[in-house]
C-alpha cells in the first residue's frame, strides 16, 4: 500500500476529505493532489501536522512506506544535559520514505519539545561537520552527545548549543573550549512512536 492510499482510508475510516485536512493544516489542496498524483513526497513536518489532525502517529500515517535503506540505532542522544553517547550499534531502524539520513539516535530528554522532538524519538541524523546557524544537530561536547540548535559565531569565537525548552539554558563555548566541541551531523527527520 502506497502512503498516499494509507492517508486516503485513514480519512476514509474519520469520515475526513482531504479539503477539511488542508483547512486545518495550511497544506495546500495542491500540495495533496500532487502527493496523491505521485510528484510528490510530504517532508516530515507535514506528515506531523497531518498526523496530529487526524490523531495518529506519523508511524500509522506512513504504515509500510520505507525508503529500503535500514540505519543503523546508535543508542542515546541527550535531550537535556548531554549524555554520553554510546558507539556500539543498537539495532537497525527502518525510515520512512525521502529520508537520507547515515545514522539514527534516541532522543532522551525534554530540552527539544519546542521543535516537536520528544523523549523517546528516534532521530535521523546526517553525517556532516557543519550546519547553518539556527539548524538542529547532534552534537559531541566531550565524550558526550547532544541534540541543541546550533549557532556558530565565528569572528567572535563563540558556538552556542540552544534548547528549545525555556527550562534550559543554552550551553555556550568560547575560545579554547570550542576544541571540546564536534559536530556529528545535522538531525533531519524524526519518527514517534505514539504522538
Amino acid at each position: 500500500m502506497d502512503m498516499y492510499q494509507n492517508f486516503a482510508n485513514l480519512l476514509e475510516k474519520k469520515g475526513l476529505t482531504p479539503y477539511k485536512v488542508s483547512k486545518a493544516t495550511g497544506i495546500s489542496c495542491a500540495t495533496l493532489t500532487a502527493w496523491k498524483n505521485g510528484s510528490y513526497t510530504p517532508k516530515l513536518d507535514k506528515l506531523s501536522l497531518i498526523a496530529d489532525f487526524l490523531g495518529v502517529s506519523i508511524k500509522d500515517l506512513t504504515t509500510g512506506i520505507t525508503n529500503g535503506d535500514r540505519l543503523p540505532i546508535l543508542g542515546e542522544i541527550a535531550c537535556g544535559s548531554p549524555i554520553f553517547a554510546e558507539e556500539n550499534i543498537d539495532g537497525y531502524a527502518n525510515p520512512c520514505y525521502g529520508i537520507k539520513a547515515d545514522f539514527c539516535l534516541f532522543a532522551k530528554g525534554d530540552s527539544m519539545v519546542g521543535a516537536r522532538i520528544y523523549d523517546g524519538d528516534l532521530v535521523f541524523v546526517k553525517k556532516q561537520p557543519r550546519v547553518e546557524n539556527g539548524e538542529i544537530a547532534a552534537v559531541l561536547v566531550e565524550d558526550s552527545a547532544t541534540l541543541k540548535r546550533v549557532y556558530l559565531y565565528p569572528e567572535e569565537g563563540k558556538l552556542i548549543l540552544s534548547p528549545e525548552n525555556p527550562k534550559y539554558k543554552p550551553l555556550v563555548f568560547i575560545g579554547k573550549e570550542l576544541e571540546a566541541v564536534q559536530i556529528l551531523g545535522k538531525a533531519v527527520a524524526f519518527q514517534s512512536e505514539a504522538r
